[in-house]
């Protein structure tokens, strides 16, 4: 059979399944189905392969070639037949659905598009999907771009109409995938569900889904819908359209929204059976395994074109790996909502940024507050401790917690990472949990006469019940004042969770991961952090679950004796998470031991720095909250019509490196010089920044409102001791040689951005569809040659010695010797897909052991000896040549022991799928 003829019969089978009745032209029957293809249909310029009929008429085309064509350059003859005469037609206008397909990867190109252009699908539509599309008078992508009208902004805020309207642009602009960026607490699932409105009111969307991680943020999505009202309807949104949150394998055809899992609608698509406890947990948490990894098939009960629109909450985490074949599948549009996106992040929605509203901008308009960081350090949690030989202690079942005293078997050295997990000690608990309460009733909110309402973050469920029984020994409170908020909890975790958020009691919440993020609790004004997290975009997300503003009224309704609205929240470090991490939202507040009065007069003296300016609007912004109507005029009328919070804000937007750019942009040009953001100099940006700073500080040369300021916050602000936090400023090289390391790893990361879409080793990382990746060792050599060459000269060995300079720590086997293969753990490392640089070598003998473990655990007898041995070949070779094929059994090691011959002796039938499996689990 020619590859042709094999793409055929794919194509042949993968029409039938989509619902099309597969004919030769000799046996033509139009009335056979609601959707008939014919083979080799005669048109004026020669036999188009497929012809496509529905409801008798033909509708469009299919161009067939073999596995590995490029089908953009056989578009022109797909064109070609569209247009052609065709025999026995009595119309000549051209066929509208345009196909070219190997019978592996499909493209569509419908004709009645705006710029129409060919897009990947996943499957065939069904004949009555074209059926309706040629129904209706324009297509979905024309709609979009003439059909929606201006965007009413009542009870909008700024960044939410920046949202709907950007994307609401990139609809137009047919770009298929899109990213929202907005800070917790901005209101990214109403702004979703506004952009939702308009697509089904004025663009006619057939069916949107909207796609979470965990069925407690479809819960919330759901009552969102409920209870969302459209600005041009007093109707509720879903008195307006059907709104399903998916709990089963079917799809109401009548709903207009689908709220599904993004594990469900793997399931659905898989075949494979759901584990509902999975929903529970986001899926940056779930270990995959083997069993989990089954290719999303074909469905007819829920083809590819079932939704037009895919909105995905927290995107940053739940689209990668075996998850986004679900992505895939469906030939929609991709919308992504995250506060916290990765390089992976947008990387994925190729760098189409429709909406950018970050922490800091949040906290300058009140939407968010800014935050303190409280450390508490003790001993052993600093340094571990240890327990002697033959010493009797409790020994506690981690599962039941069934308890028995018993000697210490032999001399214990634990360190504080261990704490919790295998040690547990008592005392540790007990000195945070008495700190913390020393420290918020003296320092942090001493004129308070209630617990603000506290969120404990803890390593486990067992961990979560040792703090909370400790808690109310050292608050002598009864069992109501602290309660567990996990999916394991005995009591039901959403009533907890809606008694935290709203009543007196619980004043201080447990929780492992349930709350950790996507969950409001507005009143929470202190995070303790009792588990280290080493996922950047996870600890923001916890982090997140502080920072909601909150009036004084509504605050006051839970936390009685506060005496302003939520002005802050305080995050105390008890185990140096602040310090493990770099944090993208970063505490505004960068003085704290600097008063105001002094900040105001800094300014006022020239002191322009980053760190006073930011402190300065950040004191500013929180005193807006905290003072009345009559100390706020009084302020407004000092300034000249500036109120405290206008203040605070316009020094964050001085130093805004967008405004930056635009106001020199416009001073150039008012010399008549015209600049972009690339041709501006460094000269020309600091005289810029100088020009806006100096203009938001410029209210603060008037003594008269820098002490009426002063006297309103005498009257108002509680004195607050902080904690001031060290870190290690230089450790290892000279700072020249780190510069020089610097530009080495900046050179590489720009390298990889600029590159990306061109160089096959590099698009491995970033856009291939999960089924069809692969890495080459040719695809490393071309991007080893490309970087060694003048003008970079970015050796491997020069790239991992300048990482291990400026990483440290986090760079292993700076002392070996590097192999190209290398290459690879150094574009996942620069990327973020690694936060840790290993040998590629290192990394390929983890995932062998992993695998071969799993793989004799699922078979009837484990690998012999002499097949571990094979294997162990196998996995070097992978290891210097990124994968291995049956023409590798040639070389030298392998011929040695008998070749191809005898390693297809030891294994039969299964080397292939060997071969396969070890391909895809050593190097991903």
């Amino acid at each position: 059979m020619t590859p042709e003829a094999k793409a055929r019969q794919e194509i042949d089978q993968k029409l039938e399944q989509a619902g099309w009745v597969v004919q030769d032209l000799k046996k033509i029957n139009l009335g056979a189905g609601p959707g008939v293809v014919v083979r080799e249909y005669p048109t004026d310029t020669g036999p188009a392969d497929y012809l496509l009929f529905v409801d008798r008429q033909p509708v469009g085309v299919i161009e067939a070639k073999p596995d590995n064509t490029i089908l953009t350059f056989v578009e022109d003859q797909t064109e070609r037949y569209a247009r052609s005469t065709l025999k026995w037609r009595i119309t000549s206008t051209p066929l509208r659905f345009l196909f070219e397909s190997t019978g592996q990867v499909i493209h569509f190109t419908d004709g009645a598009d705006p710029s129409a252009r060919a897009r990947e699908i996943f499957y065939f539509f069904k004949p009555e999907q074209l059926a309706e599309w040629l129904q209706q008078p324009e297509s979905f992508r024309r709609r979009l771009k003439a059909q929606m009208p201006e965007l009413p902004t009542r009870n909008l805020r700024d960044c939410q109409i920046s949202a709907v309207t950007g994307l609401e642009k990139s609809l137009a602009q047919n770009r298929p995938r899109a990213l929202v960026h907005m800070a917790t607490g901005a209101g990214k699932t109403f702004t979703a569900i506004t952009s939702v409105y308009r697509l089904l009111k004025y663009g006619d969307a057939k069916r949107i889904l909207f796609l979470v991680d965990t069925r407690n943020l479809g819960k919330q999505a759901h009552q969102e819908f409920m209870a969302y009202t459209p600005p041009d309807d007093a109707r509720k949104f879903t008195e307006l359209y059907n709104v399903q949150r998916l709990n089963g394998p079917t799809i109401d055809p009548a709903a207009k929204v689908c709220i599904s899992t993004i594990q469900r609608m793997y399931s659905l698509l898989s075949g494979e059976p759901i584990d509902e406890s999975a929903e529970d947990v986001p899926l940056d948490q779930i270990v995959q395994t083997d069993k989990q990894a089954k290719v999303v098939r074909y469905n007819p009960a829920v083809p590819v074109e079932t939704f037009d629109v895919i909105i995905i909450d927290e995107c940053h985490r739940s689209i990668y790996n075996l998850w986004k074949q679900v992505l895939d599948y469906f030939d929609a549009f991709l919308v992504g909502l995250t506060a916290t996106p990765d390089k992976r992040t947008f990387g994925f929605f190729n760098e189409n940024i429709v909406a950018e509203y970050t922490y800091e901008q949040s906290v300058a308009d009140g939407v968010n507050v800014g935050y303190d960081v409280f450390e508490i350090e003790t001993e052993i949690t600093k340094k571990g401790a240890e327990l002697k030989a033959k010493e009797w202690v409790d020994h506690r079942d981690r599962q039941t917690r069934k308890k028995r005293w018993a000697e210490a078997e032999e001399d214990l050295l634990y360190t504080g990472k261990e704490l919790d997990r295998s040690v547990v000690n008592i005392s540790q608990i007990r000195k945070v949990i008495q700190a913390m309460k020393t420290a918020v009733e003296t320092q942090i909110f001493p004129s308070r006469n209630e617990t603000p309402k506290t969120l404990i973050f803890a390593k486990t469920d067992s961990h979560a019940d040792d703090i909370i029984q400790i808690v109310r020994e050292v608050y002598n409170q009864g069992n109501a004042f602290c309660k567990k908020v996990t999916y394991k909890a005995e009591e039901d975790p959403d009533s907890i969770l809606a008694s935290f958020r709203n009543d007196y009691n619980p004043r201080i919440a447990v929780t492992v991961d349930m709350i950790a993020t996507g969950t409001d609790v507005k009143p929470l004004e202190v995070l303790l952090f009792m588990r280290d997290v080493r996922s950047k975009g996870y600890y923001e997300q916890m982090k997140g679950r502080g920072v909601r503003s909150l009036d004084h009224d509504a605050l006051k309704r839970v936390s009685n004796s506060a005496d302003s609205a939520k002005s802050r929240f305080v995050l105390i470090d008890a185990v140096g998470v602040e310090k493990s991490l770099k944090t993208e939202s970063r505490p505004l507040e960068k003085k704290p031991s600097v008063p105001l009065k002094d900040l105001m007069l800094g300014v006022a003296m020239g002191h322009r720095d980053e760190d006073t300016v930011l402190s300065l609007a950040n004191r500013l912004v929180r005193l807006a909250k905290q003072l009345d109507d009559k100390a706020l005029a009084r302020i407004e009328k000092r300034s000249g019509g500036l109120t405290v919070g206008a203040l605070g804000k316009t020094l964050i937007t001085a130093i805004d490196p967008d405004r930056v750019v635009a106001a020199a942009i416009a001073t150039a040009k008012e010399k008549g010089i015209t600049r972009t953001e690339e041709t501006l100099t460094e000269e020309e940006l600091t005289a810029a920044r100088a020009q806006c700073v100096a203009a938001a500080c410029a209210p603060f040369d008037s003594p008269e409102l820098r002490d009426e300021i002063e006297a309103a916050r005498r009257e108002q602000e509680q004195v607050i001791d902080h904690i001031n936090l060290d870190q290690v400023t230089f450790s290892g090289y000279s700072a020249q040689a780190e510069e020089q390391a610097q530009k080495v790893i900046q050179s590489f990361a720009d390298y990889i951005a600029q590159h990306k879409d061109e160089i096959q080793a590099l698009s491995f990382f970033y856009q291939q569809p999960y089924q069809r990746r692969t890495l080459t060792f040719e695809m490393i050599e071309e991007l080893h040659d490309a970087l060694s060459r003048p003008p970079l000269m970015l050796t491997t060995e020069r790239l991992w010695n300048a990482y291990a300079r400026v990483k440290g720590s986090q760079v292993t086997g700076a002392d070996t010797k590097r192999q190209l293969t290398d290459l690879v753990a150094l574009v996942r490392f620069a990327i973020g897909l690694d936060t840790e640089l290993k040998p590629f070598r290192d990394q390929v003998d983890r995932r062998f052991q992993e695998w071969i473990f799993r793989h004799n655990a699922k078979r009837t007898t484990a690998f012999s000896t002499e097949q571990t041995e094979w294997l162990r070949l196998m996995k070097d070779h992978i290891a210097s040549s990124c994968s291995i094929a049956r023409d590798d059994f040639e070389y030298a090691e392998f011929a040695a022991k008998g070749g191809l011959q005898r390693v297809w002796g030891l294994f039969g039938t299964e080397l292939d799928g060997v071969m396969t499996e070890m391909n895809e689990e050593l190097v991903a």
